[in-house]
């Protein structure tokens, strides 16, 4: 079997170091614990978080901006 059929599959140390700090090892353990965040692969006492996963558990996770309500600025010189 190929290197290329499985996908990257990084510990809950590197997920949290990828997230800067935004995300401890203790929330993805809490997450584990409550069957929330991304999906993890347990393979003994290795928790992975395939790649793949994570990046649909973050399309999931996008907060969308909304169009302002507020009313157009108008600029002195356009009079």
């Amino acid at each position: 079997m190929a290197e290329a059929d499985f996908p990257h599959t990084p510990t809950a140390e590197e997920v949290a170091e990828s997230y800067r700090g935004a995300v401890s090892i203790g929330t993805l353990r809490d997450w584990r614990a409550m069957r929330t965040g991304p999906a993890f692969v347990k393979i003994g006492k290795a928790i992975l978080y395939p790649e793949t996963e994570l990046n649909a558990w973050q399309k999931r996770n996008i907060v969308s901006g909304h169009v302002s309500r507020l009313p157009p600025v108008s600029h002195p010189d356009q009079a």
